[in-house]
């Protein structure tokens, strides 16, 4: 343990900071989640020192590298006991170490009464402004360790942690270097909180309030070289990011977020007469919608089925070949799906989003006796629209997706480039589960013939 130390920057201020609250955060890999762990190890041998680490949710906490693996790696070697059943830590000294997850807004009732010297929240911009101001007031101890908060994260600028740092950001979203590891003071006034650069300041305007301290300490991945040093592609995959999640995660910017224009442009896309090579998969995926227009709603969702392959040489590696739409009533849009799946053939793949719960199990039920003898595969939504385009959008910035020219074309674009803001996002759904799917792997290749099997191509 003794030759393990903060690196020296951020991490170090980190470590270092006396702020009752410090925010360390920015672009990822900057070795936020490990600064955390040993920024506790310097707490195991104080005597009755109780400490809790927070993640949103428990299989974030016990992922690979998350945590819990972390503390393994160190907190033995200060004398830690692991109870894997209850993912705490028992020290020599009496220090406890916790580890507990915030994944529904009522499971801070879980910690009333609670007592934290140290609270540690790895990914603060997942938790609720709730449940950070409730976690804050089991922020108290008898152990003479002044209290703490910390947490880290990277970029959201809708998250009420960007409300907390604002001062020390730039109108460009990004730190500004002169403010970082600052320290300022508030108190909560009529429900608002108000800052200072002077603690003294504000306890003569609010006498009966004591104010607390708080910073925060930008990252970079530059800023951490182990993790350079030992995954040099890492900078790599961070820049091959569309461009929202590049600007959040490899520059920290906080202002960025999805807006029309940003995540799809049609020049992205290489626009061919025919398919330009041999199909090694081809997938069609559906969001499906049921309402026909009428007068209370003229302009209703569509149900579309965009139908990508992924090709084996050529000059894009996957290829929007077919854009199947309808508004209709339940009984139509069962029509066109069954005979798209008997025109595409058995060597296409049909995929669906599942909606959660069990109305979603009923509805998958149905889909796979509406096309029986065809491969369905089932995506259930676990995230948002933009969570699921983001690896689309990286793929189509980088000149990866290109597309056969027909007529459903200008509606494709017109939509895709319309997104997350423009009225419709059904094609989108679908050609990011159609991209999901095969760039994950499909249950079944698939059987091109004729035009697909071999071909000629024109680029646009």
């Amino acid at each position: 343990m003794n030759d393990i130390r903060p690196q020296p920057g951020p991490q170090e201020r980190f470590c270092a900071t006396h702020a009752d609250i410090c925010v360390f955060g920015g672009a990822a890999g900057g070795g936020k989640s490990f600064a955390f762990i040993l920024d506790a190890c310097r707490y195991a041998k104080v005597k009755g020192f109780t400490g809790v680490f927070f993640r949103r949710t428990y299989p974030q906490l016990v992922a690979p590298d998350g945590l819990w693996d972390l503390s393994m790696r160190l907190f033995p070697s200060i004398g830690g006991r692991p109870r894997e059943n209850t993912h705490d830590w028992r020290f020599p000294s009496g220090a406890t170490l916790v580890m507990s997850h915030l994944q529904h807004e009522k499971d801070v009732l879980s910690h009333q009464g609670a007592q934290y010297a140290g609270i540690w929240m790895d990914e603060g911009c997942q938790f609720t402004a709730r449940q950070f101001w409730y976690i804050l007031s089991r922020n108290r101890t008898t152990c003479g360790v002044r209290p703490f908060v910390r947490l880290n994260c990277n970029p959201d600028p809708d998250s009420f942690v960007k409300g907390l740092i604002q001062w020390w950001l730039g109108d460009d979203g990004l730190p500004i270097p002169e403010r970082d590891g600052a320290i300022r003071w508030f108190v909560r006034q009529n429900e608002e909180l108000v800052w200072s650069d002077s603690a003294e300041t504000l306890r003569k305007r609010f006498p009966e309030k004591e104010p607390l301290s708080f910073t925060f300490i930008g990252s970079r991945l530059e800023d951490n070289p182990a993790l350079m040093d030992a995954d040099p592609g890492y900078s790599a995959r961070l820049d091959a990011l569309h461009f929202v999640e590049r600007e959040r995660l490899r520059h920290g910017n906080w202002n960025v977020r999805p807006a029309a224009g940003l995540m799809f442009r049609r020049h992205w896309f290489p626009v061919f007469d025919e398919v330009p090579g041999s199909v090694a998969a081809a997938v069609r995926a559906w969001d499906k919608a049921a309402t026909r227009p009428h007068t209370g709603n003229a302009d209703p969702d569509w149900t579309r089925g965009v139908r990508m392959v992924r090709l084996s040489g050529g000059p894009v590696k996957y290829l929007v070949t077919d854009v199947a739409s309808i508004r209709d009533g339940p009984g139509e849009v069962d029509r066109l799906i069954r005979n798209t799946a008997s025109a595409d053939g058995r060597g296409t793949v049909v995929s669906q989003w599942q909606d959660p719960g069990q109305a979603g199990l009923v509805d998958i039920r149905h889909a796979r006796s509406n096309i029986d003898g065809y491969t369905l595969v089932a995506e259930r939504q676990v995230s948002n629209k933009v969570t699921y385009a983001g690896p689309l959008s990286s793929a189509c910035e980088g000149g990866l997706v290109g597309i056969v020219r027909g007529a459903w074309n200008e509606a494709f674009f017109s939509e895709l480039e319309s997104f997350p803001e423009g009225r419709h996002d059904d094609i989108v759904d679908a050609a990011s589960l159609a991209y999901r799917r095969l760039s994950q792997g499909v249950s079944r290749r698939a059987a091109p013939s004729g035009n697909e099997a071999q071909s000629k191509w024109r680029p646009r």
